[in-house]
């Protein structure tokens, strides 16, 4: 059974620990002499999970930050009461009782583009209704922090009806292992882009790591008065020294928030600011014990992907600098009560668009956390190929594409058979593609080779014509808002020499 609940996420607690290991693994690149085989047999046992398929740790890669909310240990054990009370996340009883749950309320997907020098990345609000890729327990949308969580208590049922005898180590092994993989399969879903690595921490992991390194400091743009459901306070504006405890608080309110989640995601996202710093400016790199003793953290707290080779990835990063380090948060349609539930309308489509035309922009263009303008379906040309099984599919794909405002360009065959669906796009055409492709279940990738206002599909074996009128119908009377570039919901939070003020 997931245990319910309506607790703050963890947003800065993946990401900080994902820059953790950066600048660890970059400090000894860089050499710390005579113990450095010491700290590569910590850095190399840091890992443990086989949820993904791993993909290289050098070069370009997507890496997805997971901040689990669970009030339990890896082992599925309720953390001990002091443990608990410090993080001001219910008694053993309340958990117990339901307190809690297990979902992703952290996921900040980065993109590395390859040399390593700058580093571009999305906060997912917690709230954005989705299409679960597969039906957890029969469920098949909600929340997209609540995938990791529903497929762990259907994978925990399954494996106690089948093994009765099970132990509570290997069933909350097996558990957590199902919820990462969905997590991660959630998220490629709804941003039509593929993942890499994943790194994930739970709240003790968090408040463990904030205590070594002697809390974050941080900056308000106004006192905060006291929120009883994180526990935060701060009694005056501007910048401030926050202990473990609070700043575990920190990225976890979310009530009395001006802009609710939206603000809560640019703390967490300013915390990262705060740590790098810290680790780059205040010798906390050279500081032989503190350094063990963050290792030593990650080793018992953080799970990664068992194929990231952590030390290969970080030595590309020894150029990632704080100015070249952005994050924004994707944008959203409206708040709506959804099963009974508060929760955020997305565009996927607009969303996929978004994040395609940052982590891989046209030749010639630079990547921004602002994407540029894109030109409409009515000034898109759609060449269509049909390399799958079914006669006539690609001039019935052009000519439902043309009914819905596209303009028809070429079609024919594919020059190979295709086992799947791939949309290419050239410069401008990004948001056409990301809605072309959603329509095939698949992600838009730009491509040097199809010409400006473009989009190229080339149709897999088992593609089949989709209902694109349907999907043109949005199922709400709201059209998305252009991607914004200013306020809560489109302000990047970067900071380029130290850490930026938030609510």
């Amino acid at each position: 059974m997931v245990r319910t609940g309506s607790p703050a996420p963890l947003w800065g607690a993946a990401g900080k620990a994902g820059y953790v290991l950066s600048c660890i693994a970059a400090s000894l690149v860089l050499g710390i002499s005579g113990v450095s085989y010491y700290l590569v047999n910590y850095v190399g046992s840091i890992g443990g999970s086989h949820a993904i398929v791993s993909g290289p740790s050098i070069g370009a890669q997507n890496i997805l930050l997971m901040g689990l909310e669970s009030r339990t240990d890896w082992n599925g054990n309720i953390l001990p009461d002091d443990v608990l009370k410090a993080l001001h996340a219910c008694n053993a009883q309340e958990i117990a009782n339901g307190c809690g749950g297990n979902d992703t309320n952290t996921l900040i997907l980065i993109h590395i583009p390859a040399g390593g020098k700058k580093a571009v990345g999305f906060s997912i609000p917690r709230d954005d209704w989705v299409t679960y890729p597969t039906a957890y327990d029969g469920q098949t949308h909600g929340k997209i922090d609540q995938a990791y969580g529903l497929a762990l208590a259907a994978e925990e049922s399954q494996l106690r009806q089948q093994q009765p005898k099970i132990g509570q180590d290997q069933l909350a092994f097996q558990g957590n292992e199902a919820g990462r993989a969905a997590a991660v399969a959630t998220v490629e879903q709804l941003t039509g882009v593929h993942i890499d690595h994943f790194a994930e921490l739970n709240l003790d992991g968090f408040y463990e790591l904030a205590k070594v390194l002697g809390g974050v400091e941080v900056c308000l743009n106004h006192p905060v008065p006291y929120d009883p459901n994180s526990g935060f306070r701060a009694a005056h504006a501007g910048y401030q020294h926050l202990d473990a405890k609070m700043a575990l608080a920190f990225v976890r309110q979310r009530d009395g928030l001006a802009n609710g989640d939206l603000d809560r995601t640019h703390r967490q996202q300013a915390v990262l600011d705060s740590v790098v710093k810290e680790l780059r400016a205040d010798g906390v790199l050279g500081d032989l014990t503190k350094l063990t003793d963050l290792l030593s953290i990650a080793k018992q707290y953080l799970i990664t992907d068992s194929g990231w080779n952590l030390l290969d990835f970080i030595s590309q990063l020894r150029g990632l600098s704080l100015g070249n380090i952005t994050f924004r948060t994707l944008p959203i349609v409206r708040y709506q009560t959804i099963d009974g539930q508060a929760a955020n309308v997305v565009d996927p489509a607009n969303i996929q668009a978004i994040v395609h035309e940052v982590f891989y922009p046209a030749p010639g263009t630079q990547s921004s956390a602002t994407p540029t303008a894109t030109q409409g379906a009515s000034k898109t040309t759609v060449d269509v190929y049909n390399g799958g099984n079914t006669a006539g599919l690609a001039a019935g794909v052009s000519a439902a594409l043309v009914k819905a405002g596209y303009k028809a360009g070429k079609v024919g065959n594919a020059p190979s058979p295709l086992t799947t669906t791939e949309v290419r796009y050239g410069t401008g055409s990004s948001a056409s593609a990301g809605k072309i492709a959603s329509l095939f279940g698949v992600a838009a990738a730009a491509s040097s080779t199809v010409a400006a206002g473009h989009v190229e599909v080339l149709l897999g074996a088992n593609a089949t014509l989709p209902d694109i009128a349907a999907a043109a119908t949005p199922s709400t009377s709201n059209t998305p808002a252009p991607i914004p570039t200013t306020g809560a919901q489109g302000g990047a939070v970067n900071a380029t020499n130290g850490i930026p003020c938030v609510n």
